[in-house]
């Protein structure tokens, strides 16, 4: 049925608006008079659909709502049902376009079917996998396995920015700390020497030079960040193949194992999922997240296709990997064999991040102490020379 916005207000005159189901403008009218509210404006305006600039899309809808899904279909709830259920539970955008597919499900469209209109909430590989479980009747086991999936990759996806958030802070704390030292403390340290005639060590003078900087030119220092960082973006931003390439050419690279697992855990899900080979090493190679691997995978999709095995295809994966896969293939337990992978790339990526990080740690406390000993070395130097010039 449509969905209809209306707004009005209470019989103690406060103000009240939602959305409700209706099979037309009156139902709506009389659903609305129903609830005690007078209302003053009903509209059918569909899903808004806002910028993504200043859209916020929850992480965890997909995952909870797939699972959710997939509780209520077990326990014998019929689609439709089931749906009107979570979209009750939720509210705005999300209620709104769980509405929306329940209305195309009335149409006499599939699920995955309905779910092409919001591509950027139920991306490709997750509608292939809904419409595989509603082909073989078990959309229900299948949204159980999208749901472990989603929740799978949201928790690597945790690892990461966790790792990431302690470095971060470090160099923030530091950036400012040392920003405090240079513009408030410092220049009142050296004054004393700036006004004295005699001549000043080098590491003083230097000293003198960068706090006049940072009192003066602070602005340029930040400007130069800003310019720098929105270069950075944009260059790898227009370059990012290029990027992607170089990512894949170092040896020893942290990232390589986040790529590696990525497209092991993709691929296995897909192909236990039931989605056919060529299929499912296209939505895989999109799941790796760099371009360079994502255009090797398709290439070996393409040698694939032509009768050749997937583990004499593939290019640019560690050796042990296409080991791994051509004994996936031979004993036919090829999605296993990849599930077992993509945990153990997992695992060195989070024992290779937490190793990067505790290394950050004293590097950082060594940085701090050179840049605490330069500035005491350049105010006592000073001092002694005059201690010498008054004995």
């Amino acid at each position: 049925m449509p969905i209809f916005r209306y707004r009005g207000y209470r019989p103690d005159g406060t103000e009240a608006g939602g959305i409700i189901e209706a099979s037309g403008m009156s139902d709506a009218l009389s659903q609305v008079k129903a609830e005690g509210i007078f209302p003053s404006e009903i509209t059918e305006p569909g899903i808004k659909r806002k910028k993504r600039f200043f859209q916020r899309i929850d992480e965890t809808f997909l995952p909870n709502m797939t699972r959710q899904l997939s509780t209520l279909l077990s326990a014998g709830v019929p689609l439709m049902d089931a749906l009107a259920s979570l979209a009750a539970e939720h509210h705005g955008f999300y209620k709104e376009m769980l509405l929306a597919v329940k209305e195309r499900l009335s149409g006499g469209v599939g699920l995955s079917r309905a779910l092409e209109e919001f591509s950027d909430h139920f991306p490709e590989f997750y509608r292939n996998m809904v419409q595989a479980g509603e082909d073989s009747g078990n959309l229900d086991r299948v949204l159980q396995k999208l749901a472990d999936f989603l929740e799978k990759q949201n928790t690597v996806k945790s690892k990461v920015r966790s790792s990431m958030l302690y470095p971060v802070f470090m160099m923030g704390v530091s950036i400012v700390v040392l920003s405090f030292l240079f513009t408030f403390v410092v220049p009142k340290i050296v004054k004393i020497f700036k006004d004295t005639k005699n001549a000043l060590p080098f590491v003083t003078v230097v000293l003198i030079v960068i706090s006049d900087i940072f009192i003066r030119y602070w602005w340029v220092l930040l400007g130069f960040a800003v310019a720098l960082s929105l270069s950075v973006r944009k260059f790898v931003r227009n370059h990012r193949l290029f990027v992607d390439r170089l990512i894949l050419k170092i040896p020893g690279n942290i990232i390589q194992s986040l790529y590696h697992a990525r497209f092991a855990r993709t691929l296995a899900f897909l192909l236990g999922g039931g989605l056919p080979m060529l299929k499912a090493l296209g939505l895989s190679a999109k799941s790796t997240g760099n371009r360079e691997l994502e255009a090797s995978v398709l290439r070996g999709a393409e040698r694939v296709a032509e009768g050749q095995r997937l583990s004499a295809s593939l290019e640019n994966l560690p050796p042990v990997f296409v080991q791994l896969i051509s004994t996936g293939e031979k004993s036919g337990r090829l999605p296993e064999t990849l599930s077992r992978a993509a945990d153990a790339y997992e695992e060195e990526f989070t024992r290779r991040i937490n190793q990067a990080v505790s290394l950050f740690e004293p590097a950082m406390i060594v940085l701090m102490g050179l840049v605490v000993g330069f500035i005491v070395l350049a105010i006592l130097l000073p001092m002694f020379q005059l201690n010498q010039l008054i004995k």
